[in-house]
């Protein structure tokens, strides 16, 4: 079954960070810091009840695109989310590199 997506724009504030976001509907982590929670079960549907912090653990490559990897805190889940424009990129190849984007 195809995966579903609900677009939803909403401006939130980081709880890894602090920094105040502005959604544009396909935000789905902190361009500050990268980090992300675990509320969607299809992307933008906020169906999970999880809502453990997920933390970057790696980027990959994938064609042109640069996607973050990220690892929920409190279940394990596992999920893809491709970096966009206005990322810190500091922190995107300091995660690259294996370092600690938290202090990027």
């Amino acid at each position: 079954m195809p995966k579903k997506f609900t677009r939803k724009t909403e401006d939130f504030i980081c709880k890894h960070c602090n920094a105040k976001v502005k959604g544009t509907g396909y935000t789905n982590h902190c361009p500050k810091c990268l980090w992300s929670r675990h509320v969607d079960i299809n992307p933008g549907d906020r169906e999970n009840s999880c809502g453990g912090m997920m933390e970057p653990v790696a980027v990959e490559k994938n064609g042109e695109e640069l996607v973050i990897i990220h690892r929920c805190g409190k279940c394990g889940e596992k999920k893809r989310n491709k970096t966009v424009e206005n990322d810190n990129m500091n922190a995107v190849i300091s995660l690259m590199a294996g370092g600690d984007s938290e202090h990027s």
